[in-house]
């Protein structure tokens, strides 16, 4: 570094918290509203003291700098992941399919974007939430905006497992054994009301959601990429269904909700109609979805980030309200996510406030609850977020000079 950028180094210490850039010719620096508008390659300098950590990293043309005044994270050791072309890409494709999706599901957009990001993730998401909120037309909506196959099962108690994963028939002509696809074998597969299916039936998902494959007559048949189940459930009505058994929820990776408009979305979606829904075109294609799905697998997460997944998800298992906490795969389900999420807002690497945001929606419902906490009323939701106050984030140890 020449003088002129040391002495930017230390103004930069007075700043608020935030990115900037510092011209390798003058004292000009410029605030960066955004990582991708500079390509990350490699640590250059390391500057602490015990109020700021601040991160220099070559750039092209001059020095890229993270400020974090409280000291609680850092990029070091962060490498360009991502080409600039394909990184913007992939977002573009993540707002095209979102925006679309909100043209029919108005003032949900943050629940569209946790489904988004559970396909990009490659997860299944359940749904819960009370009849008339948008829960199958926001299904409907998603599916229509990438061009894949969609296939609807409405759960009923007399609905067989054959009629999800398909049988075997017999061909006079043929004199052979002849399969029929079930409404399985499609990329978005909506299992509506699935609680009110019976045991057996519920079960034949199981291999499909984690293997994403089907087994008939001992004969495998892998599933089409991308492929995701959607599934909703009524939480309050409990006649005539069948509460999910522990090892299908933990499969799906993510549990959201819609509930009621504001007034002003309800009177839009009213004089709307079903207008905006029969029009809604196509945005993206199955291999934009894989596309990004490949891109959000490089972005880079810290071992300071990734611990601390794994400390929320094991406080889950010591906690004493909780009989059974999150396994490996909430674990697991917490990274992908994040790194999605991380993909969407503009950055090749993961923050600690992405475990945060994502948390919340990947963890709460594989925990089971005790008996104390269900007489208290307490929800899966609420004892998390206890947890996830509780648990320190990442903090940088002082071992830059």
């Amino acid at each position: 570094m020449n003088l002129s950028q040391k002495a930017c180094l230390l103004f930069c210490q007075f700043f608020r918290r935030g990115r900037y850039y510092i011209s390798r010719e003058s004292f000009c620096m410029v605030f960066i509203s955004s990582c991708i508008e500079c390509r990350l390659i490699s640590p250059k300098l390391f500057y602490y003291n015990q109020k700021d950590i601040l991160t220099f990293l070559k750039s092209k043309g001059g020095y890229f700098i993270y400020i974090n005044i409280k000291g609680d994270f850092d990029m070091e050791g962060v490498n360009t992941l991502l080409k600039k072309d394909s990184f913007n890409n992939s977002r573009n494709i993540l707002n095209h399919i979102i925006d679309n999706v909100s043209k029919v599901i108005i003032g949900k957009r943050k629940t569209t974007e946790i489904i988004v990001l559970a396909l990009i993730s490659g997860g299944h998401v359940l749904i819960e939430d009370i009849p008339g909120v948008g829960k199958t037309s926001l299904i409907s909506a998603l599916a229509r905006s990438i061009s894949c196959k969609f296939k609807r099962i409405q759960f009923t108690p007399d609905v067989m497992p054959s009629d999800i994963t398909g049988f075997s028939i017999y061909n006079q002509k043929t004199g052979e054994f002849e399969f029929c696809p079930g409404a399985a074998m499609s990329n978005f597969v909506l299992a509506d009301e699935i609680n009110r299916a019976s045991p057996k039936t519920q079960s034949s998902l199981l291999e499909v959601m984690e293997e994403k494959q089907i087994t008939v007559d001992s004969h495998t048949y892998v599933l089409e990429e991308p492929f995701m189940v959607l599934a909703t459930e009524n939480p309050i009505e409990y006649l005539g269904t069948y509460p999910l058994p522990e090892a299908q929820i933990d499969r799906f990776l993510v549990r959201t909700s819609l509930g009621y408009p504001s007034p002003e979305d309800e009177m839009k979606v009213v004089s709307l109609g079903t207008k905006a829904k029969k029009s809604l075109k196509p945005v993206a294609s199955g291999k934009d979805i894989l596309k990004v799905r490949t891109d959000a697998e490089k972005i880079y997460v810290n071992d300071l980030v990734l611990n601390y997944i794994i400390k929320l998800c094991e406080a889950t298992r010591t906690h004493p309200d909780i009989v059974i906490g999150s396994s490996p795969r909430g674990s697991i389900a917490l990274y992908k996510m994040s790194k999605a999420y991380a993909l969407y807002k503009g950055r090749d690497f993961v923050l600690p406030d992405d475990i945060k945001k994502m948390a919340p929606y990947v963890i709460p419902h594989r925990l089971v609850l005790s008996h104390k906490a269900k007489v208290r009323k307490q929800t899966d939701s609420q004892i998390f977020q206890d947890i996830l106050e509780k648990i320190p984030v990442p903090i940088m140890k002082d071992t830059a000079e």
